[in-house]
């Protein structure tokens, strides 16, 4: 293991890219909490015997008071702090019902391709974020949700 990498299992967290009308959801961590203050994708710790999947429906169900419908994976990282590894697994997320509410964050956005580097975000986070500066197809408002391996969605009939 490297110097100064953490020795136990990595944490694994499921977050979600949930677009609406050209925007992406993102919320902010609690203050007191590890990387307290900086925005994040929504989602949380997988529980154990839980898939991604189901972990994601629940902790924005939790946070958000939102339903989603969860899509394909579109990146998947474990990333070194200093004092924890995380193993992140994103999924595009189809939100199907309830506006969202800051139930279990400090606050929320939906902001566009433009406005997300205006925000702070975790080092896990900045593969993401690159490719969501540089992919427009990911914020493009389809029927079906963008594949994970870069190509775009099946034209439509």
């Amino acid at each position: 293991m490297k110097a100064g990498a953490p020795e136990q299992d990595p944490i694994e967290v499921a977050a979600a890219l949930v677009f609406r009308d050209g925007k992406l959801l993102i919320t902010q961590r609690h203050p007191d909490a590890h990387l307290g203050g900086l925005w994040e994708f929504p989602g949380g710790k997988r529980e154990a015997g839980e898939s991604y999947e189901a972990c994601l429906v629940r902790e924005l169900r939790e946070e958000l008071g939102i339903e989603v419908r969860v899509g394909p994976r579109i990146a998947a990282l474990t990333h070194n702090y200093p004092e924890k590894a995380v193993h992140l697994e994103f999924f595009h997320c189809q939100w199907t019902a309830h506006e969202p509410q800051a139930l279990e964050c400090p606050a929320f956005k939906w902001v566009t391709r433009e406005e997300l580097g205006n925000h702070a975000f975790p080092a896990a986070d900045a593969q993401l974020l690159a490719r969501l500066g540089t992919e427009l197809r990911l914020w493009q408002a389809t029927d079906q949700p963008p594949e994970p391996d870069g190509a775009p969605p099946p034209a439509q009939p």
